[in-house]
């Protein structure tokens, strides 16, 4: 059955041509123009990917530090010890530990958004997995979270560093900023995610790599992004 949607949903749909392809500039005009609750809506760029989940070497994962941030506060927390540690605190971590640390998450405390810890200290952070792992904080080599350079990990997670991979359907999810930005400021975050999603094209993927890209907010209609114009705005991402 399909989802029906209310009077102000309908409005604001009715701005967005059903079925037409728009170039980033516009998309991200819409957006904001169709973006009208009472709240900072997040907004979001959901790309269907020609990949096969089911297979590991298929599986595209990466990470991306966006230019305007994301508007959100970013709790950070590091499992480090000695220098490292003192280089996490001077970064702006929420909290930093090594045992104490691991036994505050096993006791229930879980009030934070990313988990960077150093190479050494995965053995104790290992053992946490049933409980970062379904949430999706265990740290990760592959998304930068495992480094001995914490200080840069914590900062660039606390300035917009966001991470995507596909989910079992073949699609990724990610988060672009806020409806409250600029056009120029989404712009500049949607090129930077798009470089970071081609740059992350696994060898083994044949044919179309990315089939369809839509920015949406929340609660707000999508949008639907012309795939070249799109790819040609990755190319300008910032280094």
């Amino acid at each position: 059955m399909a989802k029906k949607h209310g009077k102000r949903y309908t409005a604001l749909a009715e701005k967005i041509e059903r079925g037409r392809e728009y170039p980033p500039t516009e998309a991200a005009k819409l957006i904001k123009d169709t973006s009208q609750a009472k709240f900072d809506t997040t907004v979001e760029l959901h790309l269907r990917m020609g990949v096969d989940p089911k297979h590991a070497d298929q599986m595209v994962r990466g990470a991306a530090v966006l230019p305007n941030g994301t508007g959100k506060k970013v709790r950070v927390i590091a499992f480090a010890q000695g220098d490292k540690a003192r280089d996490a605190q001077a970064a702006g971590a929420d909290a930093v530990g090594a045992e104490d640390l691991a036994k505050r998450i096993e006791g229930g405390w879980l009030d934070f958004d990313v988990a960077i810890a150093t190479p050494d200290l995965m053995g104790q952070v290992g053992r946490l997995g049933r409980v970062l792992g379904p949430r999706g904080l265990m740290p990760n080599p592959k998304s930068g979270t495992v480094t001995f350079d914490v200080a840069k990990a914590v900062r660039d997670a606390k300035g917009g560093r966001v991470e995507f991979r596909t989910d079992k359907t073949g699609v990724i999810h990610t988060v672009v900023g806020k409806s409250s930005f600029t056009q120029e400021q989404i712009l500049g975050n949607l090129a930077t995610l798009m470089d970071a999603v081609n740059r992350a094209r696994p060898i083994g993927v044949k044919g179309t790599y990315i089939r369809a890209a839509h920015l949406t907010s929340t609660q707000g209609p999508s949008v639907k992004l012309e795939l070249g114009a799109t790819n040609e705005l990755a190319g300008q991402a910032r280094s």
